[in-house]
């Protein structure tokens, strides 16, 4: 498989969790076991998209039972022979070599991935795509003349792996808190992007649009504006180091034995 692959840096790794948790897209050639007509591969590629029924390959890292995915779109783009060109989004976690086994048995000819590129990851997409060699370059040009230009370029800001994620902005007196593990009140908020549902994964921002910590969402959108006390968030992973704002917070006191 070829394509975009993100890779982090220091830091940044705390994110990559969130990236796991976004959709795919893929461009695919799948090579049919038999002679099946371009009309008859369409139709049945539209009956893939929506949630299908998947059981992880042999060889894979997960266990092998059935679960669910969403296949959000399936474009057939062109077929030479027995080879089709197809693209889709996806939802993360699909297994494009068992969708390709998958179609075949639909088609009654059976059906193997022969290729894969993956062209979207999150908020990442091939227009953005670079090579260790362009990296290597970008730090020469850097480590010779001082010059961040060419790196800053290659190198997004962690905020923007974290940009497809539901929002939740909060005051500069709770961040300190969030660093340390703590969870998020809804007094500390101040704006909730639309849509959270209870159990999403959201990313905690500061008011400058600064990335603090991955948490699951307790509440809804709705549930925290009609709410002005309780929790809103479990903190799942922090990102920002403790003491980059100051502490607002105190301690519990021990309860003397």
């Amino acid at each position: 498989m070829t394509g975009v692959l993100p890779v982090a840096l220091e830091d940044a790794t705390k994110a990559l969790q969130a990236l796991l948790l976004t959709g795919k897209e893929y461009v695919c050639v799948m090579q049919l076991h038999g002679s099946v007509s371009s009309e008859v591969v369409q139709q049945v590629l539209s009956e893939f998209v929506g949630e299908i029924y998947q059981r992880p390959p042999l060889r894979s890292s997960v266990k092998r039972r059935i679960r669910t995915r969403w296949l959000y779109r399936i474009s057939f783009l062109e077929m030479q022979e027995n080879n089709v060109l197809f693209s889709v989004g996806c939802q993360a976690g699909t297994y494009i070599r068992k969708l390709c086994h998958d179609i075949g048995e639909a088609l009654g000819c059976g059906a193997h991935m022969r290729e894969l590129r993956r062209v979207r990851t999150g908020p990442f997409t091939e227009e953005k795509l670079s090579t260790l060699y362009d990296l290597a370059d970008a730090y020469a040009v850097w480590a010779e003349k001082g010059d961040e230009f060419l790196l800053r370029k290659l190198i997004s800001p962690m905020e923007f792996g974290l940009s497809l994620l539901p929002k939740i902005y909060i005051r500069d007196s709770a961040v300190d808190a969030i660093c340390h593990g703590a969870n998020l009140a809804i007094p500390g908020i101040v704006k909730v992007e639309t849509e959270i549902k209870s159990g999403d994964i959201v990313a905690v921002f500061t008011q400058k649009g600064e990335a603090i910590a991955l948490a699951k969402a307790l509440l809804s959108t709705e549930g925290i504006l009609d709410l002005d006390h309780g929790l809103a968030t479990k903190t799942e992973r922090v990102i920002m180091s403790p003491g980059v704002y100051p502490r607002m917070w105190r301690s519990r006191p021990k309860s003397p034995r």
